[in-house]
């Protein structure tokens, strides 16, 4: 059964047995300050429009049109990531192989994996043994009928307690960018280049 995060009911643990931690994503983020370069790429920022640091394209072609499915190629502008989309087995695939689910799981959990491990060293916690793991669901959207995703975060963290860790996941959820999305939704064009 998937939780969002916020409405995590105490006592309850993952699959692996252990107790989950429920952490109010909502929280905003206070006290951690961006200007240690030695821990981070960013600095305070206090303008008022969105301040690109990095860009990617990828671009998805090929592929199967007999399904509202991803499948095809995938490739980086850059070409550090080349790879052939399939659609999973649980919805008529019959081909292995990674999927935008996946991917997303992928992005979202070294997203806050990072943001985790910045704010552990600042409180002068060893971030080796941290390990986030994410589960995306994709269904039926009962709004609209159509499809939907939901994602949920556990994260193991051996060595450390749950009153030092609960707020750091607190944090982190607020500073990571993939959360922030989860939350909020993210701006985004669609257009048509003829």
């Amino acid at each position: 059964m998937w939780f969002p995060p916020s409405a995590l009911p105490r006592g309850r643990h993952n699959k692996t047995g252990c107790p989950v931690l429920a952490v109010d994503t909502a929280m905003p983020l206070k006290g951690v300050p961006m200007n240690n370069p030695n821990l981070s790429t960013e600095h305070d920022y206090n303008g008022s429009a969105f301040k690109p640091l990095y860009v990617t394209r990828v671009a998805v072609n090929g592929g199967s049109s007999d399904h509202g499915r991803a499948t095809g190629q995938a490739r980086s502008a850059d070409g550090a990531l080349a790879l052939e989309l399939r659609m999973p087995e649980e919805l008529g695939g019959d081909n292995p192989g990674p999927n935008p689910e996946q991917l997303f799981a992928a992005g979202y959990a070294a997203c806050f994996h990072g943001a985790l491990s910045l704010l552990a060293r600042r409180h002068l916690l060893d971030p080796g043994p941290i390990t986030v793991e994410a589960t995306v669901a994709f269904g039926r959207d009962p709004s609209d009928g159509g499809y939907q995703l939901r994602a949920e975060l556990a994260v193991t963290w051996p060595g450390v307690d749950r009153g030092t860790a609960g707020p750091l996941l607190t944090q982190a959820a607020a500073l990571c960018p993939y959360a922030k999305m989860t939350r909020h939704g993210i701006p985004a064009t669609i257009n048509l280049a003829c």
